[in-house]
């Protein structure tokens, strides 16, 4: 990669497109574009990921810039404002005089979009003056098209962050030192004018005269002593409702990460869980409420759906009425700006019937928001499961779904992020070891008992017990003892359990999966797990299967060693752009007029 282009942006859901299609139509093409976005409220970050850039996280114009530095591939950077647009051979020409003419650092002439005299004398007469003062003093302003290598940039320690003002200048000046420094003579960039209008050319004209002045006798100038804004702030606290779905414990482990996050952000966070997600939660976070759940009923490894509707019918009014009286009643105290649902039901009534935006943080919206593929037996599952996933989360503003396969998108308001794995896990020191770790969340599985015929050491954990049974060693669940097995074992026997599968898949353990009977998602996990070849998936447990499985492990471990986990902080990332995006902002205390009163949706 011979370029790297790195725009800072916030809010720039204007002019950013004009850019990247300056970039996209130059004849030059080996380059790569970085847009380091400062949490944008508008559609900056979809305009850019649209037109193929990477997005990282920005701030002030120095952060953005040497954000976006630390991920570049180029030789060589430049560096664009947001607001800019390249003329006709622009890269080519600026590439072609930075190495003829062995420079190290470079900035551009400059000409005003638009057609006013007014304008374009005064960018003229700003080139004439950089121009003049090159061989005296390294300067620049505005950030407009710096070029420069990588080597130095590094070497520097890229743009001075502390710097609220003048942190191009100064960039310019520490290695305009120790390298070569020109105005390119060819090139020349479009620059929007917007400042300018904003805030009068009188007044502009005497802050970067007063910069310049301070910039050549050496003395530092801040943003505050200019009155000089750069349209942003750092994000503010948020107030949100996080809401957790307590069957099984993926959606809890899941949760517990994302919310550690979250407070670590300086948001306040309270969270609804039932069942067991309200047991894992509620020891490690405060203000953490119960509420009551749904939950399917299983027997001999299969998901009973007519068992579950009746048991859930049993105790829906209650459910309706104590789940809706406590989530409304402290979302109204709380006014919190944004609810997120780790597939939670009664939070997305919530959300709508309050108006505060939604946000789906989980797995299961593989299944609606992007085309899967699956075995034609399972079209009855695939379809029953498509109509309860919609049923539960209703519309939310975005989906940020976590898989380990990349299905293909539906929708604009739909991404995929890696798994989001617990800091237990991620600690690991993966080997070898010569146990094979079996993992069953339901004790209905009751084929366990043929694996004595297999001439392997099982430990066994789901039936809450502590036994050895010739090769079976039964155990109670116990995390420390649990991340032991899971480190040291050579393979894994599991149901199709998203959290568990994509645990073992960072671990590079080959797995065996049997999903349950009749539970899509399961059926969905382990047939993709199947497709990547990190393992096997079988309907039943027989002890051919499990020999075979065994037989195989070599193959699956070259699959998965393969396998390139990405980390959590994407989808931090997203969570946070979305949480800043969506918010519904108060601009006067909310008062009980502000929602229907709780008598008026349910009755005493």
């Amino acid at each position: 990669m011979k370029l790297s282009i790195i725009i800072p942006t916030y809010n720039e859901e204007e002019y950013l497109h004009k850019l990247l299609d300056s970039i996209k139509s130059q004849s030059f093409s080996d380059y790569e574009i970085i847009v380091a976005d400062a949490n944008s409220k508008d559609n900056t970050r979809e305009i850019a990921i649209s037109y193929g850039c990477k997005v990282v996280d920005g701030g002030l114009p120095a952060v953005g810039r040497n954000n976006g530095a630390k991920v570049a591939k180029g030789t060589y950077l430049l560096f664009l404002d947001a607001d800019s647009i390249l003329t006709e051979g622009y890269l080519e020409s600026a590439m072609e005089e930075f190495i003829e003419n062995d420079l190290d650092i470079a900035i551009t002439q400059i000409t005003p979009i638009g057609d006013s005299k007014t304008d374009k004398i005064l960018h003229d007469f700003a080139n004439f003056f950089m121009r003049s003062v090159e061989s005296i003093k390294p300067h620049g302003a505005g950030c407009y098209g710096i070029l420069t290598k990588k080597s130095l940039h590094d070497a520097i320690g890229g743009f001075d962050e502390s710097l609220d003002f003048g942190e191009d200048s100064d960039y310019i000046y520490k290695i305009g030192k120790i390298g070569n420094f020109k105005v390119l003579r060819k090139p020349k960039l479009l620059i929007s004018t917007r400042r300018l209008e904003k805030e009068g050319i009188k007044d502009l004209s005497l802050k970067y005269t007063k910069s310049t002045i301070y910039d050549f006798l050496g003395k530092r100038i801040t943003a505050e002593q200019l009155n000089y804004t750069f349209g942003h702030s750092e994000t503010e606290e948020k107030r949100i409702i996080y809401s957790v779905c307590g069957e099984g414990m993926g959606h809890a482990i899941r949760s517990s990460v994302i919310i550690e996050h979250l407070l670590e952000k300086n948001n306040k966070v309270i969270i609804f869980a039932s069942d067991r997600a309200f047991d894992y939660l509620s020891k490690k976070f405060d203000n953490v409420y119960y509420i009551h759940g749904f939950n399917t009923v299983y027997k001999e490894n299969t998901a009973k759906y007519r068992d579950t509707f009746f048991a859930g019918m049993k105790h829906l009014p209650r459910d309706i009425k104590d789940n809706f009286r406590l989530l409304y009643n402290i979302a109204k105290a709380f006014k919190p700006n944004v609810i997120v649902s780790d597939f939670e039901i009664y939070s997305s009534f919530i959300s709508k019937l309050m108006r505060i935006p939604l946000i789906s943080v989980d797995n299961i919206h593989v299944i609606t928001e992007c085309d899967i593929e699956v075995p034609e037996e399972y079209l009855i599952e695939k379809i029953a499961a498509k109509g309860v996933i919609r049923s539960f989360i209703v519309n939310p503003r975005t989906y940020l779904i976590t898989t380990y396969f990349c299905p293909l998108n539906k929708h604009k308001n739909v991404s995929l992020y890696p798994p989001v794995l617990r800091d237990d896990i991620l600690n690991l020191k993966p080997k070898k070891g010569e146990e094979i770790l079996v993992y069953q969340t339901s004790d209905s599985n009751q084929d366990i008992d043929l694996l004595k015929n297999i001439d392997e050491k099982f430990v066994i954990y789901g039936f809450n017990k502590e036994k050895t049974d010739e090769n079976l060693c039964f155990k109670k669940f116990n995390e420390e003892e649990f991340f032991k097995d899971f480190e040291s074992c050579k393979a894994v026997i599991t149901n199709g359990g998203f959290t568990l599968i994509s645990e073992a898949i960072y671990l590079r353990k080959p797995i065996f999966t049997v999903p349950v009977k009749k539970q899509f998602e399961q059926i969905v996990n382990a047939t993709y797990l199947k497709k990547l070849g990190y393992g096997e998936f079988h309907e039943e447990i027989t002890e051919k299967n499990i020999n075979e499985f065994l037989s195989k492990l070599d193959i699956y471990q070259k699959s998965l060693d393969s396998y390139k986990y990405e980390g959590n902080q994407k989808i931090f990332e997203a969570l946070d752009h979305s949480i800043e995006k969506y918010s519904k902002k108060y601009k006067i205390a909310p008062n009980s007029s502000d929602y229907p009163s709780i008598n008026e949706i349910l009755m005493d």
